[in-house]
């Protein structure tokens, strides 16, 4: 039962971008996703592509969507824009079993994630 969730509504500078059911850790991806925060959306994007991370790819294609977006929908200044939220949310486990020794069983645990990524275009500094 509980409340609604809280709609965050975006500013007019803003944009975003959301993937959901991304198969691994919130602690791996929140790893991935500290590396952009607060960054140019180039230097991000660069910083993806060399990634050692498997998870580096899924990160890059929502970076994309969201710089995609602002271009499209909110008309932003695409060299201008930073990420200013990298978001991580937990999906749900899935969880497996596996036999062990003298009739023991050694549990498997299959997380997914959330990610949001939110880019902002940065005002003009004279």
């Amino acid at each position: 039962m509980g409340k609604k969730a809280f709609q965050r509504r975006l500013a007019d500078n803003e944009a975003k971008a959301f993937a959901k059911s991304i198969h691994i850790s919130p602690q791996k991806l929140n790893l991935v996703a500290q590396t952009i925060r607060g960054k140019n959306c180039g230097d991000a994007l660069n910083e993806l592509s060399f990634s050692r991370r498997r998870v580096a790819v899924e990160v890059k294609k929502v970076l994309q969507s969201a710089i995609a977006n602002a271009e499209n929908n909110q008309q932003l200044d695409v060299d201008r824009l930073i990420v200013s939220e990298a978001t991580i949310g937990r999906q749900f486990v899935i969880k497996r079993w596996r036999a062990r020794a003298r009739g023991r069983v050694g549990q498997i645990i299959k997380p997914f994630s959330n990610l949001t990524i939110v880019v902002r275009e940065r005002e003009e500094t004279a």
